[in-house]
C-alpha cells in the first residue's frame, strides 16, 4: 500500500501543480486509506489552503426563516410534511425578527447571514417582498446578505439579487444517480439549473451536499467533480445526524475518519473554492472538529443550524484562534 499510496501523492501533487482538481479516479482512491495514510495528505490540502486563502475562516450566521409543511419528500429532511417529526413548523417570519437574528449573528462575530425557508420554492408576493427588504437591511448591517430558498427561476434570482442578495445557496445533496433514492418530488437538474442560473447572474453560488445518506464513495466523488465544473465559491459539506420520523432515522452516522476524507476529497477536487462545514460537525467529528482546517475547510456555520443547536460561538471563536487562524472579512463595498 505504501507504494500505491506514493502513486496516489504524484497523481495528486501533479494535479495541483497543472491548476487543476484531481480526478474522480483519485477521489475514490482517498476513500479507501486507513487513518495513517490519510495523515500524509493532510499536508497536502493544509498548503493548498494557505496557498489559496490564507489563514482567514468564512464564519456564516444562517437563520431558519420559514420552518416545515414542506411539500417535497427529501428522506434526510425532518421539515418535509410528510414526515412526522418534532420539527417546529412556522410560516415566514416577520422582517423585524429576521434582522433581530442578523443583529445577533453579527454580534456573535458572522461575516455573512443567510435566510433559509423551507419548501420548494418562494411561496407567493408577499414572501417575496418581505424577503427582498430583509436582504437590503442586511446589507445595511454590514454583512453579506445570502439566501436559501429553493428551486428559483432567473427572474426571481435576478430580483434578489437587485434587492442586495450577493451569495445564493442551493444543494444538488448528492450525485445525479443517486438522488432518486433520495428524492422523488423534484429532479436533480431542476437543482443544479437553479445553481448554473445564480452563478450566470453574477451571483457568488454556495453549492456543496450532504453526506452519510446511504450514498457510495462513487456518489461522493462524482459530486465533488460535478462541482468542478460548476465552479461555485463555496461549497458547504454536511453530515447526517438521522432525524427520528424520517425515513433515514436509521442510518448509520459517518465515522469522523469518513467525514475528514470527504473534506480532503472536496478540498483537492475544487481547489479555488471555500469548503464551509456545516450541519453534523459537532456530533460527527467530536473530538476531530479543530482538524476541519488542515484537513482543507475554510469556513464554517456560526451558531445554530436549521432545527438544531450548534455550538456556542465563543468555542468557535475560541478553536479558530488557538488555531492561529482568524476571521475572513466578507469584502462588500
Amino acid at each position: 500500500m505504501e507504494i500505491e499510496l506514493n502513486l496516489l501523492i504524484d497523481a495528486i501533487v501533479g494535479s495541483l501543480i497543472a491548476g487543476i482538481g484531481i480526478s474522480e479516479f483519485e477521489a475514490e482512491a482517498i476513500s479507501g486509506l486507513s487513518f495513517p495514510e490519510l495523515l500524509q495528505l493532510l499536508p497536502i490540502a493544509n498548503r493548498l489552503r494557505e496557498e489559496k486563502f490564507g489563514n482567514s475562516v468564512r464564519l456564516c450566521g444562517i437563520l431558519n426563516a420559514k420552518s416545515g409543511r414542506c411539500g417535497e419528500d427529501c428522506k434526510f429532511c425532518g421539515q418535509s410534511g410528510r414526515w412526522k417529526t418534532e420539527v417546529e413548523s412556522f410560516g415566514l417570519l416577520a422582517q423585524e425578527k429576521i434582522i433581530g437574528a442578523a443583529k445577533r449573528a453579527k454580534q456573535d462575530g458572522a461575516k455573512e447571514f443567510s435566510i433559509v425557508t423551507s419548501g420548494k420554492g418562494i411561496s407567493g408576493e408577499d414572501e417575496m417582498e418581505t424577503i427582498c427588504s430583509s436582504l437590503k437591511n442586511i446589507r445595511s448591517l454590514g454583512l453579506e446578505p445570502c439566501a436559501s430558498l429553493g428551486i428559483l427561476s432567473q427572474g426571481q434570482l435576478s430580483r434578489l439579487k437587485n434587492s442586495g442578495l450577493a451569495r445564493y445557496h442551493h444543494n444538488l445533496e448528492t450525485s445525479q444517480n443517486f438522488f432518486p433514492q433520495i428524492c422523488a418530488t423534484h429532479q436533480w437538474q431542476e437543482s443544479y439549473d437553479t445553481a448554473r442560473s445564480a452563478k450566470e447572474l453574477g451571483l457568488k453560488l454556495c453549492c456543496g451536499g450532504i453526506f452519510g445518506l446511504g450514498e457510495r464513495w462513487e456518489d461522493r466523488a462524482d459530486l465533488a467533480v460535478t462541482l468542478s465544473r460548476l465552479k461555485p465559491e463555496s461549497v458547504p459539506i454536511n453530515f447526517l445526524i438521522p432525524i427520528p420520523g424520517t425515513p433515514l432515522e436509521h442510518q448509520q452516522r459517518l465515522s469522523p475518519l469518513d467525514a475528514l476524507k470527504i473534506i480532503v476529497i472536496f478540498r483537492l477536487t475544487l481547489p479555488d473554492s471555500d469548503l464551509i462545514v456545516c450541519g453534523g460537525r459537532e456530533e460527527i467529528l467530536g473530538d476531530f472538529q479543530s482538524w476541519i482546517f488542515p484537513a482543507g475547510a475554510t469556513g464554517l456555520i456560526l451558531g445554530d443550524y436549521l432545527t438544531r443547536k450548534g455550538r456556542s460561538p465563543e468555542q468557535d471563536l475560541a478553536m479558530i484562534s488557538s488555531l492561529g487562524l482568524s476571521a475572513r472579512e466578507n469584502g462588500l463595498d
